[in-house]
């Protein structure tokens, strides 16, 4: 069963190229049980730079996982102190990607939770950047977005 929720996520970016960015969001999703797995889907926005972009996060007890489909399409595994290779496909073309994750804490059920990832982004095997966001999930109850 899923249930609409309301995801409040900030993110932190540090590039090479680009220097220091962030951004915060707060959008409806739904959130629910699947094989097993806690599973939270939302919409992207403008904001992030992926409309048209479906994002699904799926929860284990030792990883999580983000996959990404529509203008962009991928699947990043998040595993403290391990590094997970993924490809990257964009409007303007594919990339491998590594993804380093240095810090994981997911507690997350159909009541909602919080999910906090830090991880190193590398191209070619070189460390391009360092990500850190933080999700907070909490069921939409009575809850509206102005818009």
């Amino acid at each position: 069963m899923e249930k609409e929720v309301i995801i409040s996520i900030k993110g932190m970016q540090d590039f090479e190229q680009t220097g220091k960015d962030s951004i915060e969001l707060v959008t409806r999703g739904s959130l629910g049980r699947k094989a097993g797995l806690i599973t939270l889907c939302y919409e992207e926005s403008e904001l992030t730079g992926l409309e048209g972009t479906l994002t699904t996060i799926q929860v284990e007890p030792e990883r999580v996982t983000m996959m990404r489909t529509g203008q962009v399409n991928t699947q990043m595994v998040f595993q403290e102190g391990r590094r997970h290779l993924s490809m990257y496909n964009t409007p303007y073309g594919a990339m491998a990607v590594g993804v380093n994750t240095r810090h994981l804490y997911a507690e997350l059920d159909e009541a909602g939770g919080d999910i906090e990832i830090d991880y190193a982004i590398e191209i070619d095997h070189a460390i391009v950047g360092r990500n850190v966001f933080q999700i907070n999930v909490k069921q939409a109850d009575g809850f509206s977005l102005k818009q």
